[in-house]
């Protein structure tokens, strides 16, 4: 079916319930990034691939509401189609939900899926609409109508994470969470954000595309704790293990009936950005609610001395893939015609030849030259570029290993660059350095820390338009909270960083049509010192990886700033050299030598 004919089949069915608008979020039940191929709704029905975004059909349109990182994706993939792209963050472009307010009439009706919608947004969206007389339906699942072949449920099996990597067990988890809850006041308290459940349960699989999380609700009791998972699922040895730490099994439709029996004396902690709307609604009124971020977002993010050993071994595996990729992309760019495709299956196929490699962490991103300045670019078969012996290649790629989880991005030279391209990569190290370096006293946000890293690119006019630094999981989500070095949300505070936590450092240049810059490495907070003034924190960068220094500009830099980039490549060399053959040993000390001679 095109496009066209699944819009009017919806339709079609909207005219049927007496429906006027409906919403298709970017969403799961568990409210994931990255979805289950059943969820994937907004892309069927638009052809919109991005991973956030949200459609709006009404009888007479179709929208697509994304941001900035997909302005040029949205553009493609939708034209033709008759959806319109909404661009979010756009002066005189409205949110969504501002839109249907406007555009609606007091007596109509919007509907969204309770299983796909937050209880925050729902929250949000039920005054908002019925302040002008606008009702809002969570009970229709109007896609699901016309989507007669929808993909069934994932049914790959679960399995623990490899004792050898984790640091706490399953009920010493579950006995952090309880005392949480009851410090809240909460007799009971429901998970359903996949990583939460995978790191309460020291349980991993692999549902969702590129999370090594399976689907699964949790409903953790004074005694006892209920995981609701699809039959088959769990071995039948993994269950009596569960068993003996307390956690009993049932089927993954049965977490609203369960729930439903709850009552009064009960309290149910439950994060509204993590839990669904239909799940909440199913608790009586009679039972407390106690809204608030899942104790284990905080537990989880927090890694161990011993998990920290094992991410920098992850980082050194990671990093001799890394050497060999570029090695081999200096090697064979010469010798015969390369594209995009050819850079993400030969980072895959380096990345798969190292011990406790177990997935990619996310789709690479190969970028040359225009389809670097697309954030979240992604090469198919149907649309990539080949490269030439010149301009810049954005690659971003990240691997999934028992001891971890890495994402790195490097901008390469080809050949012969321009000055702008020379002087916009100079200024993306320039904030990447400068986050790299930073201290900071206890109790500092990512959202104080973000401007650090624009502040090189701010000075010559120029911005970028996503965070600098997301946290990052443990053998889980590449993409982790509760942390993130990003600019100030209105009525956020933000989380404030701690030591354990492990961040991305991800500043960037972009210019549609012509290049793209960012560089990116993985950084912990580490204690920085006790003072008259209190406790201070600084971060220990984690990838290893060269970083290109022959775009520089080495004017541009201070003797700090080359001090530091000597210092990283010392570090990378000294910790990678021992993994490699005498070949790749001389590459990496050429591509580690000190700076030198430049002025300050």
């Amino acid at each position: 079916m095109s496009t066209s004919e699944r819009l009017r089949d919806l339709r079609a069915a909207m005219q049927q319930h007496g429906v006027d608008a409906v919403v298709v979020p970017s969403a799961d039940p568990h409210l994931s990034e990255y979805l289950p191929d059943r969820w994937k709704t907004r892309r069927w029905l638009s052809g919109f691939s991005g991973s956030t975004g949200t459609l709006v059909v009404t009888a007479d349109f179709a929208g697509v509401w994304t941001d900035s990182r997909y302005f040029e994706q949205a553009e493609q993939e939708l034209s033709g189609s008759g959806i319109r792209l909404m661009r979010l963050g756009a002066a005189q472009s409205p949110e969504h939900l501002d839109w249907l307010c406007e555009r609606l009439v007091r007596g109509q009706t919007v509907a969204v899926p309770g299983d796909v919608l937050s209880v925050a947004m729902h929250d949000v969206m039920r005054p908002r609409l019925s302040a002008r007389g606008i009702a809002l339906r969570t009970d229709l699942d109007l896609v699901d109508d016309v989507w007669t072949d929808r993909p069934p449920l994932p049914a790959a099996s679960v399995r623990e994470h490899d004792p050898g990597y984790v640091s706490s067990t399953r009920s010493e988890r579950l006995a952090r969470v309880r005392a949480a809850m009851a410090a809240a006041g909460a007799t009971h308290h429901l998970v359903s954000s996949l990583d939460d459940v995978a790191w309460i349960t020291n349980l991993r699989g692999s549902d969702v595309p590129y999370n090594p999380v399976f689907l699964a609700h949790l409903l953790i009791g004074p005694d006892n704790a209920i995981l609701f998972v699809p039959a088959g699922k769990i071995p039948s040895d993994l269950g009596r293990r569960l068993g003996a730490d307390g956690i009993v099994l049932a089927d993954y439709a049965a977490a609203k009936t369960a729930l439903a029996t709850l009552g009064a004396g009960d309290a149910v902690l439950l994060d509204p950005r993590r839990v669904v709307h239909s799940l909440a609604a199913a608790i009586a009124e009679e039972v407390t609610l106690v809204p608030q971020l899942n104790p284990s977002q905080r537990f989880k993010a927090i890694k161990t001395p011993a998990e920290l050993r094992h991410i920098g071994d992850a980082m050194r595996e990671d990093g001799v893939a890394l050497v060999r990729f570029l090695i081999w992309l200096e090697t064979t760019l010469g010798s015969r015609v390369l594209t995009e495709l050819d850079i993400a299956a030969e980072l895959k196929r380096q990345r798969e030849a190292r011990p406790g490699f177990v997935g990619e962490s996310f789709a690479t991103i190969a970028g040359y030259m225009a389809n670097g300045a697309l954030p979240h670019y992604h090469a198919t078969d149907g649309h990539y570029a080949t490269l030439a012996a010149e301009g810049l290649l954005l690659v971003d790629s990240g691997g999934q290993y028992e001891g971890g989880t890495t994402d790195v991005t490097r901008t390469i030279a080809l050949g012969a660059l321009t000055g702008e391209q020379r002087r916009d990569y100079t200024l993306v190290l320039k904030g990447m350095i400068a986050l790299s370096r930073a201290r900071f006293p206890r109790g500092t946000t990512g959202q104080q820390l973000d401007a650090l890293a624009r502040a090189p690119i701010w000075a010559e006019g120029i911005n970028y338009g996503h965070g600098t630094g997301h946290g990052v999981g443990y053998f889980l989500n590449v993409h982790e909270g509760p942390h993130a070095i990003r600019p100030p949300v209105p009525g956020e505070t933000g989380e404030a960083l701690a030591p354990g936590m492990v961040t991305s450092n991800e500043p960037g240049i972009y210019r549609p049509g012509r290049h793209g810059v960012r560089l990116e490495n993985l950084i912990a907070t580490v204690p920085a010192g006790d003072g008259e003034f209190g406790e201070f924190l600084a971060f220990d960068t984690l990838t290893l990886c060269p970083i290109d220094v022959r775009p520089i500009e080495i004017e541009l830099l201070s003797a700090r700033e080359r001090d530091w980039l000597d210092w990283y490549h010392a570090k990378v060399e000294a910790e990678l050299a021992p993994l490699l053959d005498a070949d790749e040993q001389r590459w990496l000390s050429a591509r580690c030598a000190a700076l030198g001679g430049a002025t300050p």
